[in-house]
């Protein structure tokens, strides 16, 4: 055996290589943390999202039939305007011959404008009971509105029946809805209407505790007189029928701006604006009926002036002067407890512009949560849609790509298995097999035993790279005359292998890892594509040794179908992006003329078979030539190997981007396999996690069995493929029961791998060659399906 003599400094080599994996270690810790923010954050938006559209949190529940023994008969019988002044209710009407146009459940960015311009149109205001998830999506319609001289009331955040929420619920839909407002228009409000109420004779024992504790916190509490039902679609001049007052009286009219397709309710509109003011009535806001009704009381208990107009008359009304805004709040204090400015006063109650009586101006801390919360929700907004959208378009690739592996594997093994099938004349000259190994004691031996047991004469380079741990000395312990140690100061892996093709004496080398054990027939199998002259390299088919355990089992599934069967496409299309490191087999002067295995990447494997193909060579798979390896045994070590892997990969495509507009066989793996590559192995797998979380999503907020019936209907698919791999490989059907388990844990590790990566990637981080841990039981192949 020819040994080379290591240089007198290598033995500082392992303790350079531990500081630098502590400082990557060190590095790495914050690209994880911010991998899974990552993930929490787009969780976060979602649930955003859900609360707005009521699919999370939302509750459909309507009370009905109540018993209302305990409400006083004369809020029962009272007007549609409910206070609470002293902690006394007290119940007002609209003046006679005057309306309070309201709307409910928007605003709706189709129907809210439309209404808005026939209002402006016909110079009257209306109120605009508002849900705060309405607000917040749109809060460029709430502005307007408010601009406009319209008025503003709450209607909740979610539309829910307040009957049958906890008091903390009921804080929290009053609270956002003014958060809402104050991030939209910079303003808070004192008006309310409950989602599903009426008429005041419909207030049961449920819901007024709920109207006297929001009336206490300085709420009034709006109710119909008048409904025109719009919300039935029963034709224009019945909604029109059904809003008009009897007998000139005046009246709060529902109407909807929101909630349905509302095309009836805006060509009713205007011409029922038009046809109340020919009959002599005025338009108002609440808080414009509420000062004319206060103005009309204290008209009644004082004499008039001279030339003063009685209340009621002017549309709006004048404010009395240090009249407290509706609900009888003190000055300064808001619903809720929150602290706001009091507001002008003197403004008409109509007047476009002004600041209405119910409006307080939002400051300080309430005015910048309300912006946090709309900018909040605008994200969510453009998010989610863009997500689903994603992961739609992903769906649909991927479901391509099971398709077309199916159709290319199938192909791929009736051509490769027929029996007149042959590369040529039959490869039958020596090769050498290169075998790079630092610290491999646990493995060593193993590896070369299987090697002497090949059927095709080889020779075995085995190059130590800077090993501590005896592994030079136990593979010349061996005595195998066709073994040569090379040692060599500790380089890493493409270092080792370039000194391994170096040193051969044959025109073919072949490369494995030093954990991994060939059969008997693996070299002549893995050779024999080369009696092609196109052919520059062959990929050889590798198995998970051991497979026993759950991780092991993952990575035996991965590597049947994830790998292998991706193979068979890829060598029928031209375009192998990745001749594994545990088999592949060379032309010497090929990898000479590409200069030997590249530094510049962690993933020597993928950079030497791209540049294989930019040369013009041919890159064949050869699934009879199987080699056992010994998949990592633990979850770091997978994520330290996968890192590895996954930022190589990118590396190596961005090396090699000029491929893209290459011609002839370089352009055609340009076009060809990297968009492949990037899409199937970068941007699928990011999104692939994200499937699992909306269908969590969906199960739990949306539709349970629609979404369960999907995640299975997918899952079948991967099951499908994954058993027709396993069929082409002869492996044993029982490891896809791990299937599932598998799609749910190890693919959201494999997310947080690639996130991690492709921070790295941004960030300019740098890896070193990292040696995983071995246990040497991968022994020798016999027994492996």
């Amino acid at each position: 055996m020819a040994t080379t003599t290591p240089s007198r400094g290598r033995r500082r080599a392992p303790s350079r290589m531990t500081r630098a994996a502590g400082r990557a270690a060190a590095l790495q810790k914050p690209r994880v943390i911010l991998a899974l923010l990552l993930l929490l954050a787009l969780t976060s938006v979602m649930l955003l999202d859900g609360y707005l559209r009521a699919e999370v949190g939302g509750d459909e529940r309507v009370r009905s039939n109540a018993s209302s023994s305990k409400v006083p008969d004369d809020v029962l019988d009272g007007g549609p305007i409910l206070s609470f002044r002293g902690g006394q209710a007290q119940s007002r009407s609209v003046p006679d011959k005057t309306i309070a146009l309201t709307f409910d459940d928007g605003p709706n960015p189709t129907w809210t404008p439309q209404i808005l311009d026939i209002l402006e149109e016909n110079d009257v205001p209306g109120t605009f009971f508002v849900v705060g998830s309405m607000v917040s999506r749109y809060p460029d319609i709430v502005s307007d509105l408010v601009d406009q001289g319209n008025e503003i009331g709450i209607h909740t955040f979610t539309h829910v029946d307040l009957s049958y929420q906890s008091d903390a619920r009921i804080k929290r839909e009053m609270d956002q809805t003014q958060l809402a407002l104050a991030g939209a228009a910079g303003i808070t409000t004192t008006l309310f209407r409950a989602p599903y109420s009426s008429e005041t004779d419909a207030i049961d024992n449920y819901s007024w505790p709920v109207y006297k504790k929001l009336g206490e916190e300085g709420y009034t509490s709006v109710f119909v007189d008048t409904d025109s039902d719009d919300w039935k679609r029963p034709g224009v001049s019945k909604i029109i029928k059904w809003a008009t007052p009897s007998k000139n009286k005046g009246a709060s009219v529902l109407f909807h701006d929101a909630g349905g397709e509302r095309s009836q309710t805006v060509a009713a509109l205007g011409t029922y604006i038009k046809k109340m003011k020919a009959k002599g009535y005025t338009f108002t806001t609440i808080s414009g009926a509420i000062q004319q009704t206060d103005g009309a009381d204290r008209q009644t208990d004082s004499p008039q002036a001279d030339g003063q107009q009685p209340g009621g008359e002017q549309a709006g009304g004048e404010q009395a002067g240090g009249e407290q805004a509706a609900g009888g709040q003190a000055a300064g204090q808001a619903p809720g407890g929150q602290q706001e400015q009091q507001g002008q006063q003197g403004q008409q109650a109509g007047g476009a512009g002004g600041l209405q009586a119910a409006h307080r101006t939002a400051t300080g801390t309430t005015l910048y949560e309300g912006k946090a919360l709309v900018a909040a929700v605008t994200v969510a907004e453009w998010t989610v849609p863009g997500l689903a959208t994603g992961l739609a378009v992903v769906g649909v690739a991927v479901m391509g790509r099971f398709g077309m592996m199916l159709i290319l594997a199938r192909r791929h093994y009736r051509q490769r298995n027929r029996r007149r099938f042959s590369w040529g004349p039959a490869v039958t000259r020596p090769v050498s097999v290169i075998v790079p190994a630092y610290n491999e004691k646990e493995c060593i031996a193993n590896t070369l035993r299987s090697l002497a047991q090949s059927t095709h004469p080889i020779e075995i380079i085995v190059v130590d790279d800077g090993s501590t741990d005896g592994t030079k000395e136990i593979a010349e312990a061996l005595g195998m005359p066709n073994v040569r140690v090379v040692r060599q100061e500790n380089a890493g892996k493409p270092a080792a292998l370039n000194n391994g093709v170096r040193h051969a004496s044959h025109d073919i080398v072949v490369m494995m890892d030093g954990d991994t054990v060939f059969e008997a027939d693996t070299v002549r199998q893995l050779v024999q594509p080369f009696a092609d002259p196109d052919v520059g390299a062959v990929a050889g088919n590798a198995k998970v040794g051991n497979r026993d355990t759950v991780i092991g089992a993952w990575q035996h599934i991965e590597y049947v179908m994830g790998f292998n069967l991706d193979r068979r496409m890829y060598d029928l299309l031209r375009c192998m992006p990745t001749i594994p490191g545990a088999i592949g087999a060379f032309r010497r002067e090929a990898v000479l003329a590409v200069g030997g295995m590249s530094e510049d990447t962690l993933a020597e494997d993928t950079d030497i078979t791209i540049a294989m193909h930019r040369q013009g060579w041919r890159v064949v798979y050869q699934e009879h030539a199987r080699a056992w390896t010994e998949a990592p045994g633990s979850l770091k070590q997978l994520w330290s190997q996968r890192y590895r892997w996954s930022y190589g990969t990118m590396q190596a495509l961005w090396k090699h981007r000029k491929s893209l507009t290459d011609k002839g066989p370089s352009g055609r793996f340009g076009r060809v396999g990297m968009p492949l590559v990037v899409i199937f192995q970068i941007v699928t797998p990011v999104f692939a996690p994200l499937i699992d979380v909306f269908t969590v999503y969906s199960m739990i907020f949306i539709d349970f069995k629609a979404s369960l019936l999907a995640w299975l209907a997918v899952l079948s698919v991967q099951l499908v493929c994954a058993a027709y791999a396993f069929r082409l490989d002869r492996e044993k059907y029982r490891y896809l029961l791990m299937m599932p388990l598998q799609q749910l844990a190890y693919r959201q590790m494999m997310y947080l791998v690639l996130i991690h990566s492709c921070v790295t990637a941004l960030t300019g981080g740098r890896l070193r060659w990292q040696k995983l841990k071995r246990t040497g039981e991968v022994g020798t192949p016999a027994g492996a399906g």
